[in-house]
C-alpha cells in the first residue's frame, strides 16, 4: 500500500471503487447500494451523459469522425467508436480529453447534493488512468484472474479474443492497480464470496467510525 496524496478529502468518506474491465466492479457497486444503501456515483453513467444525443461533446465527436459515427436515431454508435479508439492511443487520448472534464464536474455537482457525513461510492473504472485518486478517501480494487477477465469480457461484449485483449491492454494492468489500492477484493469464484469481502470492509469502516 502506497502513501496517499494529502489532497484527498478529509471530511467526507468516499470509497473509490475501481478495477479492470469485466472484473466485477458493477457487481460490487450494486451490492454496496442494495445492501448498505450507499449512494453510488458512476463514472460510466456520466460518460454516457457526456455523449448523449444533442450534446456538445457528441457534436465534437461527429466533427472528428463524421456523422456515420451515429446510429439512425442520432445516438452514438458506441461499438463503432470503441473500435476506433481502442485501435489508436492518440484517438483514445483525444476522446478522454473531451469526456473526463465533464465527468469530473458531474462528480462534484452530485456530491454537493449530499450532506458531508454521507459516505459515498465513486465507481470509476479509470480512477488511476484519469488521475482521479485525489477525489476519494480510499481505494478498493476489484480483481480476478487474467484468463477470467478476458473470458468475461468476451462473453459480456461479444468480442473476439483479440478485441477483448485490446481493451484490457488499453487500461493499467490489474497487478499495478492492486499495488496502488488500499484494499483488494478478489472476484474469482462466487458472488457471495465477493460480498463477504465487502461486508468485512464495511464492518471495519463502521468500527473505525465508532472508535
Amino acid at each position: 500500500m502506497k502513501e496517499r496524496p494529502q489532497t484527498r478529502p478529509q471530511t467526507r468518506r468516499i470509497i473509490g471503487l475501481t478495477g479492470g474491465i469485466a472484473t466485477g466492479k458493477s457487481t460490487a457497486s450494486d451490492y454496496l447500494a442494495r445492501r448498505y444503501g450507499l449512494p453510488v456515483l458512476d463514472a460510466d453513467v456520466y460518460a454516457r451523459e457526456a455523449v448523449a444525443k444533442g450534446s456538445e461533446i457528441l457534436k465534437r465527436v461527429c466533427d472528428r469522425y463524421g456523422s456515420n459515427i451515429l446510429l439512425p436515431d442520432g445516438t452514438l454508435n458506441r461499438a463503432q467508436l470503441g473500435s476506433l479508439v481502442f485501435n489508436s492511443p492518440a484517438e483514445k487520448e483525444w476522446l478522454e480529453q473531451q469526456i473526463h472534464p465533464f465527468v469530473r464536474a458531474r462528480f462534484q455537482s452530485v456530491t454537493a447534493m449530499f450532506p458531508p457525513e454521507q459516505m459515498l461510492v465513486y465507481a470509476i473504472p479509470l480512477l488511476f488512468e484519469a488521475d482521479l485518486t485525489h477525489l476519494v478517501s480510499e481505494i478498493w480494487v476489484i480483481t480476478c484472474e487474467p484468463a477470467q477477465q478476458k473470458e468475461r469480457l468476451m462473453k459480456r461484449n461479444q468480442l473476439s479474443e483479440a478485441a477483448a485483449q485490446l481493451r484490457i491492454d488499453a487500461q493499467m494492468s490489474l497487478s499495478e492497480k492492486c499495488e496502488k489500492a488500499d484494499h483488494v477484493l478478489t472476484n474469482v469464484s462466487s458472488q457471495d464470496a465477493l460480498y463477504s469481502q465487502i461486508d468485512a470492509l464495511i464492518d471495519a469502516l463502521i468500527d473505525a467510525l465508532i472508535v
